[in-house]
This record gives C-alpha cells, structure tokens and sequence, in this order.
C-alpha cells in the first residue's frame, strides 16, 4: 500500500499544490513567501489525503 500512496502522493501533491498557488495570483499575491508557502501548504496536506486513498483503494478501511 506504500507504493501505492506514493504514487499517487506525486499526482495530488502537484495537483493541490498548483492550485493553491494559482489561488494566490488570483487573489493578488505577487511576493515569493504567499507562493511558497501556497506550495508547501499544498505538498503537506497531499500526504495525508494520498494515504487515506490509498487505504480506500486497497480496501484496508
């Protein structure tokens, strides 16, 4: 199931991460330090949404 998560950890991240910046810019954040921590916020909150997936997919529940 690790492998699992890790996967799909690659394709959420990038996917919450991307957003959450784009909410950024479109909210009038310009500066490096919204974006980044846009990004990072994303990145974090991907790990454990990738996991509960996974256990959902591998039917652990």
């Amino acid at each position: 199931m690790r492998r699992l998560a890790a996967i799909l950890y690659s394709l959420i991240s990038t996917m919450l991460a991307s957003s959450f910046v784009v909410l950024v810019l479109v909210n009038g954040g310009q500066s490096l330090w919204p974006l980044l921590l846009a990004a990072g916020a994303g990145f974090v909150l991907a790990a454990p949404l990738a996991w509960g997936i996974a256990r959902r997919i591998a039917g652990d529940d």
